[in-house]
């Protein structure tokens, strides 16, 4: 084909036939997957219960085995089977004791699914979110959203079921935008044992900025120690990553620095507050002073970084921490270098 002429409607078909076979490929994996990895949760649920139960005379029993049965799984099979995580296995068993009488009429929902539904108490709407999300293809973010609203108690109280349905579908577009999202899953990747692929949650020139400023606060020279890039934080109903963190031994805290392609919105700010303090609960220990958090964003026309801390420790900021942090000037600085660096590489 001549440059610079569209596809002839034959090519077209061509490359519609090629992008099914593909897509149906993915989603065959996808299936295959995604059910292998739930029915072996509610299995090892189904067991855990089983042995729980010959010591049912021991309070303490139960707990010592998961501790243990951790410790040995993420040992030889990979990080996936923390104590908090065979306990959700053990609650699916519970929740869901006819779990293999269900999964033939809802083979299309994810473990992420029924994560998230097994936090329903009332049990009608726990089979109504499950029918639901399984007959309308809901994402996980389109179903907890739908939770979090109360979509099923609002059906049911409303005179007019249509319009509460619109509302829902137009407000949840956007969240089904992503049909292939379950490559991103943290659980998928650790039911798999492989590595959490920063390609899958980075464009190539956040990478290329994340990259240098991972350098640069190194080679400031100011007591900071990588921890870790793209850090997994989980709570019980989602999963969040943090794109660089930093330990600093003068300050003796944590650096939470967080990326964004557009310009710092009161949002941004909102979630980096509960990043910071999501760490001061999971991460921080006895002697570190409150984590500090960083936004910063590649627009740097505008406002470049916004620091964030819990409430009080303003003092401690102003006083100290702004002495070992990196100025806004010079992140503004490294920023625009590389922009321009990656723009000249991709010419």
């Amino acid at each position: 084909m001549e440059k610079g002429k569209s596809l002839s409607m034959s090519e077209t078909k061509f490359v519609q036939d090629v992008r099914r076979i593909l897509e149906e490929a993915r989603n065959g994996a996808y299936a295959a997957i995604n059910s292998m990895m739930t029915n072996a949760y509610w299995l090892v649920g189904k067991r855990i219960v089983e042995e729980e139960q010959k010591g049912k005379e021991r309070a303490e029993y139960g707990r010592q085995i998961l501790v243990q049965l951790a410790e040995v799984l993420m040992r030889d099979l990979g990080r996936g089977f923390s104590v908090s995580n065979l306990k959700n296995f053990r609650q699916f068993y519970l929740t869901f004791p006819d779990y293999p009488i269900r999964q033939t009429r809802l083979a299309n929902l994810t473990w992420s699914h029924y994560q998230r539904i097994m936090k329903v108490d009332n049990m009608q709407a726990r089979d109504y979110y499950l029918r639901e999300a399984s007959e309308n293809s809901w994402s996980v973010r389109t179903l907890d959203r739908n939770i979090s609203t109360l979509y099923y108690e609002r059906l049911l109280m409303s005179g007019n079921k249509i319009c509460v349905e619109n509302e829902m579908q137009e407000k949840t577009a956007s969240l089904q935008a992503d049909k292939y999202s379950f490559i991103k899953n943290p659980y998928v990747l650790e039911f798999l044992n492989l590595p959490n692929n920063k390609g899958f949650v980075e464009a190539e020139l956040e990478m290329a900025i994340i990259d240098k400023l991972q350098k640069f606060i190194l080679e400031l020279g100011k007591g900071f120690a990588f921890v870790e890039r793209q850090q997994l934080i989980r709570t019980e109903t989602n999963e969040y990553y943090i794109d660089l963190v930093f330990y600093n031994y003068i300050l003796k805290c944590f650096v939470l620095l967080d990326l964004k392609v557009n310009k710092i919105t009161h949002q941004d700010i909102g979630q980096m507050d509960m990043y910071v303090r999501m760490y001061d609960d999971l991460k921080r220990s006895e002697g570190d002073n409150p984590t500090i958090g960083i936004v910063l964003c590649t627009e740097t026309d505008a406002d470049v970084a916004r620091y964030s801390m819990l409430h009080g420790s303003e003092q401690l900021f102003a006083s100290k921490y702004k002495l070992y942090l990196p100025t806004e000037e010079q992140l503004k600085a490294e920023i625009e270098r590389e922009k321009l660096n990656f723009k000249l590489q991709n010419k």
